[in-house]
């Protein structure tokens, strides 16, 4: 993984990396097991670099972290949600790397 833009999340520190970031945040909710959430993974590590400075890359193990896909309604993976000042602003589900890109770079 790439340097500090690309964030492992848990319920533990959502609220701190995520809902309080001075930056966008998007959230890749995925689990090991998901074939879609394994095929995005290295363009999700080359957004990292592409936006480092401008949006945060976090990701989030749904079978690890319940509690952050249960409060956002995530029911299928990958689900990617873009969070900008504590807010979630636009969501995505699927491994569609157009609208990933789209929704970072709209956050940039």
């Amino acid at each position: 993984m790439s340097g500090e833009n690309l964030v492992m999340l848990s319920d533990a520190d959502f609220e701190e990396k995520v809902i309080n970031s001075d930056q966008p945040v998007l959230v890749d909710f995925y689990a090991d097991w998901c074939g879609p959430c394994k095929m995005i993974a290295p363009f999700l590590t080359e957004l990292a670099d592409e936006f480092q400075g401008k949006v945060k890359i976090g990701k989030l193990n749904v079978d690890q972290n319940v509690q952050a896909a249960s409060r956002f309604g995530v029911r299928s993976i990958p689900t990617l949600i873009l969070f900008e000042n504590g807010q979630q602003k636009e969501m995505t589900v699927g491994a569609d790397p157009t609208k990933i890109r789209q929704m970072v770079s709209s956050a940039a």
